[in-house]
């Protein structure tokens, strides 16, 4: 779906691209570190709680913010951060270092705001919920794509209204409704994934759809025996096993808020 070009006249586009997603990641670890820290603190015993009091050690560098009894989630400083470089972006239109700074900003406040992406999905404080971990996928997605871009890369080539430009238009599209078959099928990872490595997307549309997408819905309801296969495939132990990958890196989801 993409062509991939290594040549040094790319390196306006990588080296911010890779700021970008070096801040991501960075931006991703620390903040979960952060979370898990005080998550920790808050579901330790009450007694523990008082012993720390008592002894004056109350004092901690990371802690939730609360302003006027209101919990300011880190997704907020995320917004106003990727919102003051866009305008920063647009109003000087920087170059070299200026450009290399702005795109690591940038990526710390996507940072920010994806890992509670299930909080804005779900309008909810669902960050250590089992929903939570679509924060960890929506990352994943982010990282996945910013990696590609690092390579080089480009959606369209050739000079506009040729014969080359006219085809990669069309292969664009065609890889774009194969990722949509894989949304529709409940492969959401997979599908935004394979708009950039086209493999993915195809692999993940021919396989089975997840039972309770809405290909399976439409498509499986007169075909028994494929919604039986697609259960056993992706039933609990499926569940189960991702969870464990999401979780080992981003802290145990299922109870509590962030």
């Amino acid at each position: 779906m993409i062509e991939l070009n290594f040549g040094a006249g790319n390196d306006r586009l990588l080296v911010p691209v890779m700021w970008l997603f070096v801040a991501v990641l960075v931006t991703f670890v620390a903040t979960r570190l952060v979370t898990r820290h005080i998550r920790a603190r808050s579901t330790r015993e009450p007694s523990e709680t008082t012993t720390e009091v008592e002894s004056g050690a109350t004092t901690e560098v990371f802690r939730d913010i609360n302003i006027g009894g209101v919990h300011i989630h880190h997704q907020v400083f995320g917004i106003l951060l990727m919102a003051i470089v866009g305008v920063a972006l647009i109003a000087t239109t920087p170059e070299g270092a200026a450009l290399n700074i702005f795109s690591a900003a940038f990526g710390v406040g996507l940072a920010l705001t994806l890992d509670e992406f299930a909080l804005w999905l779900h309008l909810d404080d669902v960050y250590w919920s089992t929903d939570g971990r679509k924060s960890i996928d929506a990352i994943f997605c982010a990282l996945a794509i910013t990696g590609v871009l690092i390579g080089g890369s480009e959606f369209v080539s050739g000079t506009i209204g040729s014969s080359g430009w006219w085809l990669s238009i069309c292969y664009l599209l065609i890889g774009l409704a194969i990722s949509v078959v894989c949304m529709l099928k409940g492969k959401y990872v997979t599908g935004i994934v394979g708009v950039m490595v086209e493999p993915i997307a195809i692999i993940g549309a021919l396989r089975l759809a997840k039972p309770d997408s809405w290909w399976a819905r439409r498509r499986y309801a007169t075909k028994p025996a494929r919604m039986q296969r697609a259960r056993a495939r992706f039933g609990e132990e499926y569940n189960a096993r991702w969870n464990r990958m999401r979780d080992l890196v981003a802290g145990e989801h299922g109870t509590g808020t962030s």
